[in-house]
């Protein structure tokens, strides 16, 4: 059996999977390491484990060969910052573990059994509280340095937005300008209530469509997978998309635009699909 876990900042999916089958899982809320982890103990403690995969919120440390490895980082998130999450669950568990972000995690998922089935790369954004990419080129999931930040990319701004931007970091990066909290921030109005003809969604799939240029023109994915909350909605997919054409203006050839950006094919599913995923690669490598 395998084991994976979807770690966000609002809740942790664990799952166990026998023979690709997901046989139980279980939502536990994510609140002090002590105790979000008490719980994660106490269901996988039920099963015999071969090995185990982790996708995080982030940002983490992904260098083996650094003292921060498998801690998470500067997070916001009370008691998670520098807490060596990794190295607590191999104390747990002596199995082979694979750590990654959740976004990786999901575009992996997506790529073996969601939307990507087929490609051998592919980009997963998700459009959120917060925005965040994972990348899987030639199959195997992409980190340098550090892991991708694709989120808090620079875009140029919208000729009619004068809004500051959220991102406690960068203020208008991606993020700050078109993640979920700058739809309400500047219009009072959550995202799911404003009408499909309001002008924000312009500027929305403005910010987004510049992103998925800006990661097309670098690593040339096969596909790119959009989901998060925002992307619930079929009329801002269409925005993006007519976006990214009339944007990119011709320069770089890609697959027809509504088979190149696509929704998830895993929804609310791709991060633990992905994460079990994992966790039997890893287990294949031992």
């Amino acid at each position: 059996m395998y084991g994976g876990i979807e770690a966000g900042g609002t809740k942790f999916i664990c799952a166990v999977s026998n023979e690709g089958v997901i046989v139980e899982r279980v939502s536990i809320p994510t609140t002090t390491p002590e105790k979000t982890l008490k719980q994660v103990f106490d269901f996988f403690d039920q099963y015999e484990l071969e090995a185990l995969g982790i996708g995080s919120f982030g940002p983490i440390g992904i260098d083996k060969n650094a003292d921060n490895y498998g801690y998470v980082l500067a997070t916001p998130k009370p008691g998670w910052g520098n807490y060596n999450f990794l190295g607590s669950i191999q104390e747990r568990y002596g199995i082979p573990m694979a750590w990654t972000t959740d976004v990786n995690a999901a575009a992996y998922g997506e790529l073996l059994k969601g939307a990507a089935q087929g490609k051998k790369s592919c980009i997963y954004l998700t459009v959120g509280t917060g925005i965040g990419a994972g990348v899987v080129l030639e199959g195997d999931i992409f980190s340098g340095l550090a892991h991708p930040e694709m989120g808090h990319i620079w875009v140029k701004r919208h000729p009619e937005d004068t809004y500051e931007g959220t991102c406690p970091y960068h203020k208008d990066c991606l993020e700050g300008l078109a993640a979920g909290p700058s739809i309400e921030a500047r219009t009072g109005i959550k995202g799911q209530e404003l009408p499909q003809d309001h002008p924000i969604w312009d500027i929305q799939a403005y910010y987004i469509a510049q992103a998925l240029i800006n990661y097309t023109l670098t690593l040339a994915p096969e596909k790119i997978i959009l989901g998060g909350g925002v992307m619930n909605q079929d009329h801002l997919l269409h925005k993006i998309r007519q976006q990214f054409v009339e944007l990119m203006g011709g320069y770089m050839e890609t697959p027809q635009v509504d088979e190149y950006i696509v929704r998830w094919g895993l929804p609310n599913e791709s991060g633990i699909i992905g994460s079990l995923l994992l966790a039997e690669k890893e287990h294949g490598k031992q």
